[in-house]
Parts: structure tokens; C-alpha cells; sequence
């Protein structure tokens, strides 16, 4: 394959080599915009590198011209326009104005707008300006790329989740990422990944709800921020509003494309772990018998289970449009490999857009396809590890004498030490997930006048997956691990979707005119999983257990069922005077069957102002646009688990004990009757200023905003005795998020060869919660050896969520004990915080002739980190084990006690702000102005976090475990993450 690919390019190379050459001439010019001439005006042959600027007086002169070239005239805020030369040596061009590009067209729910006019705090990103790399999901396009957008990959797994934080963190419980529309339908955001409860074969981690949309599809991301933006979705909009437009084919524009990309990537940064000279000299002070833990090899368990992964992706999309309609097919096939053993993503998508008009374009119909089917396979790395442990731990504890295999090269299954090899964990378990998603939705738009419109659009989303493992008796476990195990789960998520409104746009005379909307929206989620449980094979093979799950002796099985419902009214009006005064209003009534018979409707309104300030005549001509903005509105949060207001009980899916019998699970309460349960509510005042001079050269934005989020959705302690042990309440507390967001983009250089354009962001917030009268709630969980139970953060009044919680530590005493102000059990506020101050993001892109590079760094600052790995699996206490350590953890020989406790305290608190290189594009456009055959064709190669410039000790300070407890998820807790992978890619794209 690699070779074929290569033989490609080569051909393709060849082939321009061979291009007609043509006579040259002198063309020149005066360029307008039929009110005058215009200055700066970029003149280009197509396909060439060969250019030209306007003048002060609008003139060019552009020599070396091929008679029969294409020139392309360009300027910010008009019209690209391309003229045949056809032998000419005098043309002259007037530009029209582009009110696209000028003033940059923004999609706000249910609509769009011109961002001149938007009276929220909005953000768009274009494809254009998309970061490059190894990308599967749409997120990992725009992060750092806009304020106050906190987007973190917490796992390097291949199409693992990620978080999404608009504005900070809102709620205790309940999802905090925003809500997700594509081309117009609302996702339900639900992971549609089967098997990620849990089991004994391990908790799969939580993959990418995204994963189905193929990056290359993506047009433009849209990022509604402020109440008065997100208010038109009501009780889905607390947490901000992502809208993802999809690619569609241009009037004009014949569309063959074709992009490939091959990528390699490995470990960023490893654990400094002892080898095996370090390991027995320093059990050998421990006075441990080395004849025992000595086993004679020298092994780096890290090389046994990272490797160098290979990861590639191709893309092929064609169509065409013309006045009536158009349409845009693409394919997509990506293959990535994780950086630990056994671990991959393997995605094909396929897509349809299609839009087509009638009746003298009164009837207009729009549709979208979207089929993929992703293969995952999951190395036994998660957040809950399997029966036999974790993956990733194994391999930083286990003894460096081992060795990983025997002679025939199969795994060694014990030494002298009881600890389980590694390389058995990746050999006797197999774990792989399937699923097929099936998008979906079909629009039509009829215009009864020139002002009044209605449109209607039904869609579906319909998920299956089904995830089979299994892992082998052969592995050395006793009870009924040592069995063997095999488990299936299937999951099944559709979302049903119809939506209908009236739009009416109306200029009431030349200084007046009013946009507004009613409508009318259903939508209804189903989820069905499926589980069976299996042990006692007659086979080890676990390919044999999980194809022929029927030959086990022992079986168990569970089944659920969830159907839910949202029921909306919405509306919206603006109004413009003079294009100056600008007024927005919005409301939305939500009715959701997940909550009770007394708060069954939602009511979300909001309100926002703004005011042109460059068009009045006191503001000097220096500003292109000075826009004053003012907002406020109030918007919800449902996302809790379904039927929680009702009391509900269930059967437990039993168990299979040690001799292989199967014990069913008993009856148990899992929800209470509360027909008060209502929707988490926050309210938001924005305050911002958009700002461009210089012509649009220099342009940006600035926000203050108060987020206050009240009736916490939270599960809390039940009074006891009780069936259930928790119960979800609506908690009369606050959570306050309060900062600024900064913005800036800038032309900074602009010639005939060289331009340089750069962006800047930074955002920062402030996160509290107030009025909490409950007790304080444990959260952050802690694992590891010794630990059960432990946990490193607590929510309580005047603290930000999930502020630190733990012991101080202040050394060792003489003996090697751990010293703690306050003693042992003194466990207090540290006055840290997992959620950032500060988050930015820098880009700069440079273009000289046919070569383009560009550098991307983002940033976090101001939070802390809990060690997890260095608490549960790197000290003195482990080495008396037998069990390996970090070169940091030996360095305490003689200082700490072998057996001393690991207790948690700010001993294994760690800065947690960094600096990454997120990002590096370097790319050639070849000259194909004489070639019959292609519009463009480009080479790229691209480097993704090449380096980053951290305090912090661990892994990665981006990564962190997702485990729960209390039902609230931890926060900035480092304990066995997948690491992420510093990659390199060269890429091809092509267009006919």
C-alpha cells in the first residue's frame, strides 16, 4: 500500500514536469469599485505564484503572462473575480462588494446573520483555519483557535472524548459540554459507543459522540457563547451552543477532490522508570534478596507496550451546482493506530448534500446523508481496569528483570514475584467495538412572498454498536478471573427529530426592518443496551469465546430500555435602525418527560442590544467597525440520566462466583418519586465590543461576562434507611463563572510574494460556587494500592468546583514518616484548583510564493494537577513491594520509610500549566496554470505536539482520568491515561 502510494505521487509529479509552455506578455490595469480605484488589490496568475499589487491610484502591472493565463483579482470585503487574458494587455476590473466576506455571514440557530448585525457573543471558525494533523474528531479543528473555548484531549486514544468547555465549568453533575447541531439538527450527545459501563473485561472509555462526522466534510464551526445566542435552544443551551456546517458544492466551481495523508506518531514524553541496574541496586538497599527478584533480563516494559504507530486517511469528494440546485458526494477512509499496543480506530463515512429549487426558487429542499461504520480496538487501558489489571500501571511497576517473553515467544505468565506480565495483559484479551451510525435529514423551504417563508425539516440519527471481550483463562488470576471471562454488549441510540417555523423578514422603510421567527420542535431519544456475560469456557482462545460465546458454562444477562421526549416552542425577533441600533429578542418553552409532573415546562428568554459606533460620524474613519454589545438571557441543563423523578427499582445483572455458578442480581431501588425535579437554570450578562481598523487589517473582540447557574442537578445521599443510597435533587446553590475573553486577528505583512497573518486569544474565568448549604461533597477519586476510597477534592461553599482537598504535606520526619500539618487527619482546602485561569491560543501563518507554513501554540495556566501515578505507584513503599518505581520515587531512599503511607496530600500536587506546540503545517502549491488536468495540488507535512513546556512531571498535563464518585466526575486527576502522541504527517491534496 505504502509503495502504491508512492508510485502515485511520482506520477503526479511526472505528469506537471510535462506541462505546455506558452508565450509571455506585460498585462496591466486600473482596478475599481465603481465609486473609485482601489489600492491593495491582490492581482495573481491562477495557479502560479506569479503576482501583483494595486497602487494608491488602483494600478497594476504584472509581466511574464501567458497569453491564455487566468488572472484572479482579490481584496478583502469584495468579490473574487478571475478574467481570461485571451492575448489582452489593458485590463481593467471593477470589484464588487461581498457582503460574505466583508462582513463574515455567521449561523446563530435556526438561521443565520450577518456578524455586522449579531447582537451576541458569537465565533465562527472556517475550514481554512482549521487545525491540521492527525484529526478525528470536529473538536480537535478550532481548539485554542477562539476565546474562552477550553477544549482538552484528555486521552490519546483514538477517538476518545473530549471535553468541551464554553465559559467554564457550570454544573456539578451533569454533562458540561456544549450542545452539538448539525447542519440544523441538535444531537443528543449521548456516547453511542457500547460497553462503557464496565465489566470485569474493563470500563472502555467514553468515545467521541463526533467520531461519525469526517473532518474533511466540515465547512465552517460556529460557537454561540452568550445566553442571547444560545436562549433560541433553551434547556440545551446552558453550556453554549457548537454549530457544524457541512460542505456543500458552489455554483460555478466543478468539484473533484482528492486528499490522502500518511502519519506516524509515538509516545511525547515517557516516564523516567528504573532500569535494571537501578532496580536491584535500589532493592538491594532496601536490603531485599536479590536472588529472588533477580530474573536475568534487562526489560523496558515501557517499549513493550508503546510503539511507533502508522495512521493514514484518504478522502475523494465530487459534485457540481448550477442556478437550480447542486450536490456534493464524499468518501472517507481513515486507519489510525494508537500508540499502545492494540489499540486503533479504523472509520469509513460516507456523505450526501444535496439542494435543489422550484417554482422560480419558492420551493427549495435541502438533504443530508451521513453513513459511517468505525471499528475501535481498545488495548485493556481505562479508567476502571479490568479484572487483571491495567495495562499502562503493570508496565511502570513491574519487575525490569523480567522478561516479556519465553522462547516461542509467547508471553511469561509469572516470576517470582507475582505480577502479571504486561505483554500477557495485550495477548490473552481482546476487546473490539463496532458501531454503524446512519445520519440523516431532509428540509424544505417555501416562499410564500418576499418576506414570509416556511420551513420544515425532519431528520433521524440511529446508532448500533455492539462490543465483544473476552480475556483468557491462561492468564494466571484465580477465582473466576481464572475462568476465563467473555462479555457482549449492544447498544442502540436513535434520535428522532421534527422541526417547523415561520420566518418573516420585513424592511419596513430604508432606515427599518424586523427578522422574525416562530417555530415549533419534537424530538425523541431511544436507548437500547443489551448485555451478556459469560465464563468456564472450554477454550482459552478468546477469539473461540467470544464467536462461540455458548460453549461457557455459566451466563448472565441484563437489558435496558430508555425513551425520552423534548417538546418546544421558540421564537425570535431583531430589529435593525440604520443598521446601527440593533435589537434582539428570544424565548423558548422546553417540556422534557425527564422531569416531574410539576416543572414538565422550561421557560428561557433573553434579550440583547447593540450599537454600530463606526457608523456614526464622530467615530474617526480609522475604524472599519466599532460595535458596543449588551446581552442577557437565561437558558437550561436536562442533561441527567432518564427517569430520575419517578421511583423506579430493577434487577442487578448478577454474578458468576468462583466455582462458575451463576447468582442472579437482586431487586433494588434506583430512583425515588420527586415530581419537583426541574431543570438546572443559568442566567448570563455579556458586555462586548468588536473592533476593526486599517481597513479590516486589524480586527477582534472583547467579552466581560457573569454566568450564574442555580438548582444544581446533583445526586446526593438519600435519608436513611432507604432502598436507593442516592437520590437527584435540585440543590439551592450557585455556581458563578466571571471573566473576559480577548480576541485579535491582524494582517500583519501583505506584498507580491510574502504575507503574514496572525491571531491571538486569551480568555480568563473564575469559577465559584456559592450558597451551598449541604454538606461538603467528596469528589476527585484516588486509586491505586492502599487507596480505596480516597478522594482529593470536595465541593462546598466559597470554593471553586472541585477545589483541592487534602493533607499538607510538609516532609519527612527522622524516621521517614510523612509529616502533615495538623496531623494525618487533617485534610483541608489548599486554595487550588483543577480549572484553569487562563486559557490562549497563537497562531501565525506565513505565505512566500507557492509555500505556506503555519505554527499553532496553545495554553492553560493557572490550575494544579493531582499525581495520581506518582501517589499510588511511585514511592518507596512500592519498591518494598518488589515492584518497580519512578527514578524520582527511588530518589527518597533513605529519606522516605519503606513503609510509609501514601496518604493524599499536596505531596502529589503538581503545577498544571503548560505551553504546547500544538501545531506545525508546512505546505507547497505547485504551478498548475498550464496543466489540463488539475486546478491545484498540494503538498503538505504537518507536525502535532511537538513539544510542550510544563512544570508538571506526569505524562502529559492535558490528560486525566474520567472515574466518578458521588456520582461527580474527577477533575484534573492523573492516574494510567492513555498518553497522547506527538506526530508527523505528509499529506497530498488534489482538486480536477
Amino acid at each position: 500500500m505504502k509503495s502504491m502510494i508512492l508510485k502515485k505521487l511520482i506520477f503526479l509529479l511526472v505528469f506537471l514536469s510535462g506541462s505546455m509552455l506558452y508565450s509571455q506578455i506585460t498585462v496591466s490595469g486600473v482596478i475599481s469599485d465603481g465609486s473609485g480605484p482601489v489600492p491593495g488589490v491582490n492581482v495573481l496568475v491562477r495557479g502560479t505564484s506569479n503576482g501583483s499589487v494595486s497602487d494608491f491610484d488602483g494600478k497594476y502591472t504584472l509581466d511574464n503572462v501567458a497569453s491564455d493565463a487566468i488572472l484572479v483579482f482579490s481584496y478583502v470585503g469584495f468579490k473574487s473575480k478571475e478574467v481570461s487574458v485571451n492575448g489582452q494587455t489593458t485590463i481593467n476590473v471593477t470589484l464588487e462588494e461581498d457582503a460574505a466576506e466583508l462582513e463574515q455571514v455567521v449561523v446563530i440557530g435556526y438561521g443565520s446573520i450577518r456578524a455586522k448585525d449579531a447582537t451576541g457573543a458569537v465565533a465562527t471558525v472556517k475550514a481554512k483555519d482549521f487545525n491540521g494533523g492527525v484529526i478525528s474528531s470536529p473538536e480537535q479543528l478550532i481548539q485554542g483557535k477562539t476565546a474562552g473555548v477550553q477544549i482538552t484531549q484528555t486521552s490519546g486514544e483514538p477517538g476518545a472524548g473530549i471535553n468541551l468547555r464554553i465559559r467554564g465549568t457550570s454544573s456539578v453533575r451533569s454533562n458540561n459540554n456544549p450542545l452539538y447541531v448539525v447542519d440544523g439538527f441538535p444531537l443528543n450527545g449521548t456516547d453511542t459507543s457500547a460497553g462503557t459501563g464496565g465489566s470485569d473485561i474493563g470500563a472502555a472509555s467514553a468515545k467521541n459522540p463526533l467520531n461519525f462526522l469526517n473532518p474533511n466534510d466540515i465547512a465552517s464551526i460556529d460557537i454561540l457563547k452568550d445566553a442571547s445566542a444560545t436562549a433560541i435552544y433553551g434547556s440545551r443551551g446552558a453550556n453554549g451552543v457548537v454549530i457544524i456546517s457541512t460542505k456543500k458544492a458552489k455554483v460555478g466551481v466543478p468539484l473533484l477532490e482528492f486528499s490522502s495523508s500518511i502519519s506516524t506518531g509515538s509516545v511525547s514524553r515517557r516516564i523516567e522508570l528504573l532500569d535494571r541496574a537501578g532496580y536491584l541496586a535500589a532493592q538491594s538497599s532496601l536490603g531485599a534478596d536479590l536472588s529472588v527478584l533477580d530474573q536475568g533480563a534487562d526489560t523496558d516494559w515501557q517499549d513493550v507496550i508503546f510503539r511507533n504507530s502508522f495512521s493514514s486517511n484518504y478522502n475523494v469528494a465530487f459534485g457540481g451546482a448550477d442556478e437550480k440546485g447542486g450536490y456534493r458526494f464524499s468518501v472517507g477512509y481513515s486507519d489510525q493506530e494508537g500508540v499502545v499496543e492494540n489499540s486503533g480506530l479504523e472509520r469509513f463515512t460516507a456523505r450526501f448534500n444535496g439542494n435543489y429549487s422550484f417554482f422560480d426558487d419558492k420551493l427549495k429542499l435541502e438533504t443530508q446523508l451521513t453513513v459511517s461504520d468505525i471499528e475501535d480496538e481498545r488495548a485493556p487501558v481505562s479508567d476502571n481496569a479490568n479484572a487483571r489489571g491495567d495495562l499502562i500501571s503493570t508496565a511502570y511497576y513491574s519487575n525490569p528483570t523480567l522478561a516479556p517473553f519465553d522462547a516461542n515467544g509467547i508471553p511469561t505468565l509469572t516470576g517470582s514475584v507475582e505480577q502479571i506480565n504486561p505483554a500477557a495483559l495485550l495477548f490473552y484479551i481482546t476487546d473490539n467495538t463496532n458501531t454503524f451510525r446512519t445520519f440523516a435529514n431532509l428540509s424544505a423551504e417555501y416562499s410564500f412572498t418576499d418576506e414570509l417563508s416556511f420551513k420544515t425539516l425532519v431528520g433521524i440519527d440511529k446508532s448500533t454498536s455492539t462490543r465483544a471481550g473476552a480475556f483468557s483463562s491462561d492468564l494466571p488470576v484465580t477465582g473466576v478471573q481464572g475462568l476465563g471471562r467473555a462479555q457482549i454488549d449492544d447498544l442502540a441510540v436513535t434520535t428522532g427529530l421534527w422541526e417547523a417555523y415561520f420566518n418573516y423578514n420585513k424592511e419596513i422603510d430604508e432606515s427599518n426592518t424586523i427578522d422574525a421567527l416562530l417555530g415549533y420542535s419534537y424530538q425523541r431519544f431511544r436507548g437500547e443496551a443489551r448485555t451478556t456475560i459469560a465464563a468456564d469456557f472450554r477454550t482459552a482462545n478468546t477469539e473461540l469465546m467470544i464467536n462461540n460465546i455458548g460453549s461457557a458454562s455459566a451466563f448472565g444477562a441484563n437489558s435496558a430500555n430508555v425513551v425520552d421526549e423534548l417538546q418546544s416552542y421558540f421564537g425570535r425577533v431583531n430589529y435593525s435602525h440604520k443598521g446601527k441600533y440593533l435589537l434582539t429578542a428570544t424565548v423558548r418553552a422546553d417540556g422534557s418527560t425527564r422531569f416531574g409532573d410539576n416543572n414538565k415546562y422550561g421557560y428561557f428568554p433573553s434579550f440583547a442590544a447593540a450599537w454600530r459606533m463606526s457608523d456614526e460620524d464622530f467615530i474617526p474613519e480609522v475604524f472599519t467597525d466599532l460595535k458596543l454589545r449588551v446581552g442577557y438571557g437565561i437558558t437550561g441543563n436536562q442533561e441527567i440520566p432518564s427517569n430520575q423523578y419517578v421511583e423506579r427499582t430493577r434487577f442487578g445483572v448478577g454474578a458468576i462466583d468462583n466455582n462458575g455458578l451463576f447468582t442472579p442480581g437482586g431487586e433494588g431501588g434506583v430512583a425515588f418519586n420527586n415530581p419537583d425535579l426541574q431543570w438546572e437554570e443559568t442566567s448570563q450578562f455579556n458586555l462586548g465590543l468588536d473592533f476593526g481598523f486599517l481597513n479590516g487589517r486589524i480586527n477582534g473582540q472583547v467579552d466581560f461576562y457573569r454566568k450564574v447557574t442555580s438548582d444544581l442537578l446533583i445526586q446526593v445521599t438519600s435519608a436513611q434507611p432507604a432502598v436507593n443510597p442516592f437520590v437527584f435533587r435540585n440543590l439551592d446553590a450557585d455556581v458563578i463563572n466571571q471573566g473576559v475573553e480577548f480576541l485579535i486577528n491582524a494582517t500583519v505583512l501583505e506584498s507580491e510574494n510574502f504575507f503574514w497573518d496572525s491571531s491571538f486569544n486569551i480568555a480568563y474565568n473564575k469559577n465559584e460556587v456559592q450558597n451551598y448549604t449541604e454538606a461538603p461533597l467528596n469528589t476527585g477519586a484516588i486509586d491505586g494500592p492502599g487507596l480505596t476510597g480516597a478522594f482529593a477534592q470536595q465541593i462546598a461553599d466559597g470554593q471553586p468546583l472541585y477545589a483541592y482537598f487534602l493533607r499538607e504535606f510538609t516532609g519527612f520526619d527522622a524516621n521517614g514518616i510523612a509529616q502533615y500539618v495538623g496531623g494525618v487527619d487533617n485534610q483541608k482546602f489548599t486554595g487550588d484548583s483543577p480549572l484553569p485561569d487562563f486559557t490562549l491560543g497563537f497562531s501565525n501563518s506565513f505565505k512566500y510564493k507557492d509555500f505556506d507554513l503555519t505554527l499553532f501554540l496553545t495554553g492553560q495556566f493557572g490550575h494544579k494537577i493531582y499525581n495520581n501515578n506518582a501517589n499510588a505507584l511511585f514511592t518507596v513503599a512500592n519498591l518494598s513491594q518488589g515492584r518497580n518505581v519512578s527514578t524520582d520515587a527511588a530518589a527518597l531512599i533513605g529519606t522516605e520509610d519503606p513503609f510509609n503511607a501514601g496518604d493524599v496530600s499536596t505531596r502529589f500536587l503538581e503545577n498544571g500549566s503548560f505551553l504546547r506546540l500544538q501545531d506545525v503545517t508546512l505546505g507547497y502549491n505547485f504551478d498548475v496554470a498550464n496543466s489540463k488536468l488539475f486546478n491545484s495540488l498540494r503538498l503538505f507535512m504537518n507536525a502535532q505536539n511537538l513539544f510542550v513546556i510544563t512544570d508538571y512531571s506526569g505524562q502529559d498535563p492535558e490528560v486525566s482520568v474520567n472515574k466518578q464518585i458521588n456520582g461527580v466526575p474527577s477533575i484534573g486527576i492523573d492516574y494510567t491515561a492513555f498518553p497522547r502522541a506527538r506526530t508527523f504527517t505528509l499529506g497530498l491534496n488534489v482538486a480536477f
